[in-house]
Order: structure tokens, then sequence, then C-alpha cells
């Protein structure tokens, strides 16, 4: 009889292996294919198997197990339709090289869903190659150097960004080549208009803004912005990561924007996590369509095409047309939301938002920093705890584990000390809500020495971060 595995030693560990023989007289495996020796494999019984992997999977955390309020990453739930739908064999069968007269139905979802992006962010058109959300601004970035240089204004060599821009943003730029300059917030936690005015230069390419910004505030003066930015003849980028708050409700292309990218596994509902899959959809004004990459899908007549002949194309930034499988679940989101389910997500991300942090603001405990009134995501000061109770933020989220959650995002942006950024979400009912409200005033009121050297109740206690980064673990081979 095996006895159960404890979490830190796997249950196949524990059990006796032997090797399967391999039969070297099989005639019809060619000499120089044949196994010289057997394949280092547990011969064990399926019963065995699945119980560890069930096991390991125990002692992971995902959006089936509860909350996962990750600031700007938009960890909603993930309807199973939309992954059932993508993995039929219609789509997961056929080859990037077939013909397009083959694949004329695949194509009509990836034309179809491009028109839907379309419509949500008042672009004119949108290319769905690029991968994940920073290789979208990273085509983004491509498309304002390609207008530049189009211009004839190679001298314009300059992307601003907010200290409240995603990290990506600045790195991003300067992989085109862009010199990255950054600009303080105002008292407000939104773009500070006069700092801005003296920024803003012949040599300035594009500003690079999300709105609502990354402290769940909406930029009130985007229009104002938009054309400061324009008359200083630079464009304006949108990143898309918090798209979430204002789907059905405004549209990037009406408040001045010129570059869209939008993050597939955030606001429409495909897996997101674990390096991927993904996809960063980029959308553009019309003078900016001719150098989006290539091939393009078009319509014509009844039959959908990949147009290669566009001269002013950045080129490929991917493989063939993009993560297929990841925009087939988005286009299903879609269609299953429709227009007024759409606008019920901002609305009910919107609303969750606010309820947690009036809740956690009157305690005391947690300072909100900045405007009140937040979008779909807020970021609250851990500093009250710091200065009574030597508590930090990074306690408090270590501490979140042992209630069974999963802490939020944590000092970032770097703009609010101790900082707490909670995004709900709009799948999140209102008793999962009242939980984690719960446990993070439950948190507050504790003895600070068990916050401190929380986690008690997980596999592994807190690590020694430094150390597990210069000391990286990269296979299986070096345990």
């Amino acid at each position: 009889m095996y006895r159960f595995a404890s979490f830190d030693e796997p249950i196949l560990n524990r059990l006796p292996q032997k090797r399967v023989e391999v039969n070297p007289e099989i005639e019809w495996v060619p000499e120089k294919l044949r196994r010289k020796t057997p394949p280092n494999i547990p011969n064990l019984e399926e019963q065995q198997v699945v119980r560890h992997f069930f096991r390991l999977s125990q002692m992971n955390y995902g959006i089936e197990n509860g909350m996962y309020p990750l600031g700007s990453c938009t960890m909603k739930y993930n309807p199973k339709i939309c992954e059932d739908i993508a993995n039929w064999r219609a789509f997961t069968d056929i080859h990037p090289y077939q013909n397009e007269s083959t694949v004329q139905g695949t194509l009509q979802i990836l034309y179809e869903l491009e028109q839907m992006l379309k419509e949500i962010t008042g672009m004119h058109a949108f290319s769905l190659q690029p991968a994940a959300g920073a290789h979208g601004e990273f085509l983004g970035m491509l498309i304002v150097r390609a207008y530049h240089e189009s211009m004839g204004n190679e001298e314009r060599r300059e992307v601003i960004v907010p200290d409240t821009a995603h990290g990506t943003n600045p790195a991003s730029a300067r992989m085109v080549g862009f010199d990255v300059i950054e600009i303080p917030s105002n008292s407000e936690g939104t773009v500070d208009l006069k700092v801005l005015e003296k920024t803003l230069s012949d040599k300035t390419a594009a500003l690079m803004l999300t709105n609502p910004n990354t402290l769940g505030i909406f930029e009130s003066d985007i229009l104002e912005i938009a054309d400061m930015v324009h008359d200083a003849g630079a464009l304006l980028y949108y990143d898309g990561a918090n798209l979430n708050a204002i789907l059905g409700k405004a549209r990037p292309g009406d408040m001045g924007f010129d570059i869209v990218h939008l993050n597939l596994h955030k606001t429409f509902s495909t897996p997101h996590g674990g390096g991927g899959p993904g996809a960063g959809p980029v959308g553009v004004k019309e003078s900016l369509s001719k150098f989006l990459p290539v091939p393009r899908i078009k319509k014509e007549g009844n039959r959908y095409v990949l147009d290669y002949n566009y001269p002013h194309s950045v080129g490929k930034v991917r493989d063939f047309y993009g993560n297929i499988e990841v925009c087939i679940k988005a286009y299903v989101y879609l269609l299953l939301m429709g227009r007024n389910g759409l606008k019920e997500v901002a609305e009910i991300s919107v609303l969750n938002s606010n309820y947690m942090k009036e809740k956690l603001k009157k305690s005391g405990f947690y300072h909100l920093p900045y405007r009140d009134l937040r979008k779909h995501e807020f970021v609250v000061s851990c500093e009250p705890l710091r200065e009574k109770k030597g508590v930090r933020a990074i306690d408090v989220a270590k501490r979140l584990l042992d209630y069974g959650l999963h802490p939020p995002t944590i000092y970032f942006p770097l703009i609010v000390k101790e900082a707490l950024m909670i995004e709900p979400t709009e799948t999140e009912t209102k008793e999962d809500l009242d939980r984690y409200v719960e446990a993070l005033l439950s948190i507050a009121n504790e003895d600070p020495e068990i916050v401190k050297e929380a986690p008690s109740k997980t596999p592994n206690r807190r690590i020694d971060e430094a150390f597990a980064a210069k000391n990286l673990v990269l296979t299986w081979k070096d345990i």
C-alpha cells in the first residue's frame, strides 16, 4: 500500500518504477531508428499518474479556484464554451500553408473579429498578428517610426510616457530606438498638462497613454491632451490594458488616439498567464493603415484573401497571422456578449472596484491616494499599516495566501508607496468581493509578527527572492 505523497514530495517519486522493454525484432521499424536501450520512463498505472497530476494541480491557483485581482491584468473568468469551440478540429487541424480556398471559414472569423474590434475602438483598420500586449506596443512603435520617416521627420526620436505608464511602454519604445521621457502626474493622479506642454517638442514622436490610467483614474483631459500632441506633430498611442473599464461606453478613437493595442487575453476573456498564449491586436486610424503588417485579410465578393500588396508595411511581426486560436476564443466571447453585454462588463467591473475601494478606504488601514472615483481598478497604500505596525504591502500579500486568496499586484505603480493594486473584474460575485475585503481587514488587525512571517499554510514559505533571481533553476535537471 502506497502512502499519500506530501506536498513537498510528488507521488511519482515514491512509486516503484519498471523500465519499458523494447522488442528489437520489430521488422517494420528501420534498423537505424530502432532503440538500443529502453526509454527512461516510468511504467505506471493510469490511476497513479492521474492522482499524481491532480495532486500537483491542487498546489496551484487559477481563476477556477477563486478571485484573481491582479491590477491591470483583468484576470476574469474564461467561459469554457470559448475553449471548446476553439478546440474544434475544423480549427486545430488546419495548416498555415493551406490554400486560402480551404480555410475560408477561419479567414471569415478573423475578418469579422477585426470589424468588431474596429467598432469597439473607433479605429479604421486592425492587425491580429501581435502575440501579446507588449508585442502590440512594439508594433505600435514601429508604426510611429514608419509614419515619421515617411513624413521626413527622422528627428522625432522621443516618446513621452507618464509615471503611471505600464512597465512595458518605455521598454517597447526603447526597443524601436526611441528615447523615452517620463513625465510626472499631477495631484489628481492624471497627466499634468503644464508639464506635458513643456515636454512636447519637434523631437516628440508619440505620447503613450492608457485611459483609464494605471491608478484606475479616467484621464478627463484626454481631448485636450490629444489636441496638444497632434498640434506638436506627434501621435497619440493607446495602451489597451484597461479597456475593460470603458467597453461600450467610450472609444479610444473618439478620444483622439491614433494607434491602439488591445489585450485579447485581458479584455476579451481568453486565458491569461504562464507566458501565453496571448494576442495583442493593433488598430490604427486611416492615415496609418498602410503601415500595418502583412498579410492583411480582405473580402473580395464572397471570398476572403490574404493580401501582401502593401509596400509601406512595416513587415511581418510574427509567423503567419498571429495566435489564431486565441482570436477565435475572443470572437466567440464577443458574439456571446453582444453590444449590451459589453456595456455591462464595463458597468459591473467599475461597480465592483468602487465597492471594494469604499470598504477598504473606511478602515483607516488602507489609504486611497489621488482622485476618489475609480474605474475598473484602484490602488490603495499600506503606508498607514507600515507606520502603525511595521507591516508592508509584501506582508499583506503573503498573508492573503494563508486565507486561500491570490494577492493583488503590489508596489505598482511606483508613485504610490506600499501599493496594493486591485482589479476585481466583473465576473466575481458580491460574496467574493466581501470575502476578499474581510480578509484584508482581518490582516490589518492581526498580530504584526504573524503577518510578517506569512505565509505559514502554503507548501512553501516565503522565499528569498533576491537569492532566487541570482540562482535560477531553469530545468528539472537543475533540481
